[in-house]
């Protein structure tokens, strides 16, 4: 650690004490999932960082094929630190293309740089379809144990 990042270090340790989790409260009506919108990563972590001095930046950086966005935090006393650069390539190059990677960019690139993640329950769905897939003999086996 050094000295030009000492306080921005120790809010944002404070700061993550305090994320919320990023809850899926949107659907995916293509795959009928739930997910975490931009929205829910931003209020997940946004009060937290703010009360310990810190403003969020997503700042965008030139790119033909998609876009590549980097998460900046910024302490009330200048320091700074970069999540680094996400790069999220555009499906198509129209507008709603461009919009749609931004979005993609920004809410894992946000999720990535504070240590967070959505709601876990790829899991439980993983291990219920596993076990549909078993013998029933087998299924017997694992309520057993």
């Amino acid at each position: 650690m050094t000295e030009k990042t000492l306080g921005i270090a120790k809010a944002f340790v404070e700061a993550q004490k305090e994320f919320a989790p990023a809850l899926k409260t949107s659907t995916n009506p293509h795959f009928k999932s739930k997910y975490v919108d931009l929205a829910g990563c931003v209020e997940a972590v946004i009060d937290a960082l703010n009360n310990h001095g810190i403003a969020l930046i997503q700042k965008t950086h030139d790119c033909d094929s998609g876009v590549k966005v980097e998460t900046i935090f910024m302490h009330e006393s200048g320091e700074q630190i970069s999540g680094g650069l996400i790069h999220v390539p555009a499906d198509k190059h129209t507008p709603q293309g461009y919009g749609s990677a931004l979005t993609y960019a920004r809410r894992y690139s946000l999720m990535a740089s504070c240590g967070i993640a959505p709601e876990d329950d790829d899991g439980n769905a993983a291990t219920k379809s596993m076990v549909d897939k078993l013998p029933p003999s087998k299924v017997t086996e694992i309520k057993k144990s």
